[in-house]
């Protein structure tokens, strides 16, 4: 039980790696705010089954890319568990476009999402984790922001500012708050068709699981000399 008696908020987790991130935190002992935008019924099942594990959980839709919805979630926070030790910056999405196709909407849809949101969630959370003693924040980058994807470009940028956003944090937030980030390679869910190309490209020949990432996810929140960091856990991806 790491984390017993500690409040982690994370962020799009009612489904895929965050809910993975969630559930992993509440089998070590973790309360939990499920933070969600549209998924209300499964963050609602999330919460549900990490009360089932004898947790504290709750669920709150906030649009992350606008500061007063983010400063009220923390503000429902301390006002619900009374501190917070634990942000992961999950929330993000994915999409193509290439650069002749590509729009300004598209562009800015993409940076405020992946990247805008992270910062302003850190800076949300930076009073209630200071107070805390010992807070931790882990980022969710990705291989995109490592990896050169023409046909990705804005998603690519905006998980590459994610990877600089941890060392610029992890620097300007120390010795209280350790921040690093953990870089997925392809991550399958059951019911899904594998990445046959990915498969084939990685050494370790098989696409990631949710749990691959809550692994990393724990390993770097638990950690007391570690910060600035990240984790790849892409079973070999980018080495080749």
């Amino acid at each position: 039980m790491r984390f017993r008696g500690q409040v982690a908020l994370v962020t799009g987790a009612a489904r895929r790696i965050g809910r993975s991130i969630a559930m992993a935190l509440a089998e070590e002992g973790a309360d939990l705010l499920i933070h969600y935008r549209r998924s209300k019924s499964d963050a609602e099942q999330v919460a549900m089954e990490i009360e089932g594990m004898g947790r504290r959980a709750s669920t709150y839709a906030a649009e992350l890319t606008r500061r007063h919805e983010i400063e009220a979630m923390f503000t429902h926070v301390k006002e619900r568990y009374g501190r917070l030790d634990i942000l992961v910056n999950n929330a993000g999405m994915f999409e193509s476009a290439s650069i002749d196709q590509m729009s300004e909407e598209q562009w800015d849809t993409m940076l405020d999402t992946n990247l805008k949101s992270q910062f302003l969630c850190a800076q949300a959370a930076t009073p209630l984790l200071r107070q805390a003693g010992r807070g931790r924040i882990v980022n969710l980058a990705s291989i995109g922001g490592i990896l050169a994807w023409p046909k990705h470009t804005h998603y690519c940028v905006s998980k590459a500012g994610v990877i600089m956003l941890t060392r610029c944090l992890a620097r300007a937030l120390a010795p209280e708050i350790t921040v690093n980030c953990v870089a997925p390679g392809t991550i399958s869910f059951p019911g899904e068709v594998p990445d046959a190309d990915y498969i084939k490209k990685a050494p370790l020949a098989r696409t990631g699981k949710g749990t691959d990432i809550a692994e990393a996810v724990l390993f770097l929140l638990s950690a007391e000399y570690i910060t600035g960091q990240v984790i790849v856990v892409d079973g070999g991806r980018t080495l080749v």
